[in-house]
């Protein structure tokens, strides 16, 4: 093939990655020290360069892959960061997308790997570059499609509660919730499918576990439903 665009300038392409967990009401990003230079040891996301022969999908889900030990992880784009001066190191342009992970399929052992940590989202320091804009931009688009789109159950576990399902739309929206309107709006919904278990962890009385049943999701989103929170 002739070689096209040689007069061209070239510059890097990153993918940055925000992954979002949730636990005991509150929300965690998982972040690393960087392991090189420039600004080796500093706070970090995770992230890599995009590999000839990779599409940006692939990309992010080698990544995904490789801090969460999990596959199939729900991700979005949040957006293109290209700033000239963005990165003290080369002109690179990162493109991020957030990932909304299920804590239980965590493997931990990949944070003593990576020198990686989840810390709590309303705590989160300094980062490096533009890491801390990329974390804001992911807040305001998930709140913005959470009340709209049933993202939040990819954060949860197969089977949760309702109060754990309350306490994560709180963590959230960073609000309190009216637990009878909360419990109302979602009873309503056909695509929650109510267990026979509950979880006592936390009373004798206990709490009905429920599933979100996706596929029944869909075929209601087929005939026109609009998910609303």
């Amino acid at each position: 093939m002739a070689p096209f665009y040689i007069e061209q300038e070239k510059f890097f392409l990153s993918v940055d990655c925000i992954i979002l967990g949730f636990t005991k009401g509150k929300l965690y990003l998982l972040i690393s020290k960087r392991r090189f230079e420039p600004l080796k040891d500093r706070d970090t996301l995770m992230g890599g360069f995009l590999r000839s022969g990779e599409n940006l999908e692939e990309a992010v889900s080698r990544v995904l892959y490789e801090y969460t030990g999990i596959k199939d992880v729900y991700m979005e784009q949040v957006g293109t960061y290209g700033k000239i001066n963005r990165d003290v190191g080369e002109r690179v342009i990162s493109v991020a997308y957030y990932a909304l992970i299920d804590l239980e399929l965590f493997d931990d052992e990949l944070c003593k790997k990576h020198h990686a940590r989840w810390e709590e989202l309303d705590k989160i320091g300094e980062l490096i570059f533009d890491h801390n804009q990329m974390v804001d931009d992911t807040i305001a688009i998930l709140r913005s499609k959470a009340a709209i789109q049933p993202l939040g159950f990819n954060l949860l576990p197969e089977k949760f509660t309702l109060p754990q399902l309350q306490s994560l739309y709180e963590a959230i929206y960073q609000t309190t919730l009216d637990k009878r309107n909360f419990r109302k709006k979602i009873l309503g919904m056909d695509f929650l499918e109510k267990q026979p278990d509950k979880d006592k962890s936390t009373s004798k009385r206990g709490a009905f576990y429920y599933r979100f049943n996706k596929e029944k999701y869909d075929q209601l989103c087929r005939k026109g439903y609009y998910f609303s929170l």
